[in-house]
């Protein structure tokens, strides 16, 4: 079998603790979302029940599965992410919520004869989705929203949006609610690279804040990651792709303007991970990734308050001797 090049495993996330997952409609809790998880977060206890199809009992069956299991994060998708908004005093990862689901039921034909997209536990596989079932799910979407301005609930919910989805556009109406939304590059329906593009990188932020971790800071000068051409150069994504497994990323420039083209080509890792200062040289943290000397930072007489190395001298000419460099670190 040829080995997955995206799906990784990563045991010290979420060890102990218990991981809820919200199906979308027509789904089931043997999706392939829900072999990702359990893949990538081995240590972790992921519960993914079938979901009744009427939105009421759906609801009541995931409110009693917070009470009783006390999950420490929350991911829904589509459906599962209306529903999940709705699960008030948890960690939630929301990635296409369908919050106008009755609208969207009716907009791309999903009335009728339908069937599940994966098996379920009941063995039912075919279903009836009538106009009384659109209607209650419209009731159910009006729900939404309810008690979100709370301080805590505002930290604890995060949007994920794909650049890609044509299905449901529910971030203007996200956005309006909650400070933390997050566009990525996929579709409405997660493959393994857009879940670990996107997911993972929230997972971890949530998991770090949860644990106290704190992770050692990199800062990474925005001309180092792109060319002439302001492309990225090669292996700089593939780079912080794997430092962001260890280290606290950030990117730093002179240019405000830049975090629209750190977002663009680094997508969910530079959210809100954009330095912007005309001195460098005061940031606290432990490595200063920046460009060779004839565009030296203020500091290089030995007052940076960071290691600096310099990506295109003569040790680091390429992202890949980047990579292997921090990997020689192991994390430190």
């Amino acid at each position: 079998m040829t080995p997955n090049p995206y799906i990784k495993q990563f045991p010290e996330l979420m060890s102990g603790k218990t991981v809820l997952y919200v199906h979308g409609f027509a789904s089931s809790g043997q999706s392939g979302t829900v072999s990702r998880l359990r893949t990538v977060l081995p240590a972790a206890r992921v519960l993914a029940p079938d979901l009744p199809l009427r939105p009421a009992e759906a609801l009541a069956l995931l409110s009693d599965t917070c009470r009783r299991e006390q999950p420490s994060l929350i991911i829904g998708t589509s459906m599962g992410g209306m529903m999940a908004e709705q699960l008030r005093g948890y960690d939630r990862i929301l990635v296409n919520p369908a919050f106008e689901m009755g609208d969207t039921m009716s907009a791309h034909g999903m009335t009728g004869a339908q069937r599940f997209s994966s098996p379920r536990q009941d063995g039912v596989q075919d279903f009836i989705v009538t106009k009384a079932l659109v209607k209650e799910y419209r009731q159910a979407t009006e729900q939404c929203f309810a008690g979100c301005d709370d301080a805590l609930e505002q930290q604890r919910v995060y949007g994920l949006f794909g650049d890609g989805d044509t299905l449901v556009n529910t971030r203007p109406l996200f956005e309006r609610h909650y400070a933390n939304a997050i566009g990525f590059h996929g579709e409405h329906r997660m493959d393994d690279r857009s879940f670990m593009h996107s997911v993972m990188p929230v997972i971890r932020w949530i998991d770090d804040r949860q644990e106290r971790r704190q992770r050692p800071i990199v800062y990474i000068c925005v001309d180092a990651l792109r060319d002439s051409r302001r492309q990225p150069r090669p292996s700089s994504q593939k780079a912080v792709r794997q430092l962001i497994e260890r280290y606290a990323v950030f990117f730093v420039s002179a240019d405000s303007a830049d975090a629209a083209w750190l977002e663009q080509h680094f997508g969910v890792a530079a959210w809100h991970h954009g330095v912007f200062t005309h001195r460098p040289e005061l940031l606290y943290g432990d490595y200063m990734v920046t460009t060779p000397p004839q565009a030296a930072l203020p500091g290089d007489d030995g007052s940076l308050l960071a290691q600096r190395i310099v990506f295109g001298g003569a040790e680091m000419k390429t992202w890949d001797d980047m990579i292997t460099f921090f990997d020689r670190l192991g994390g430190q």
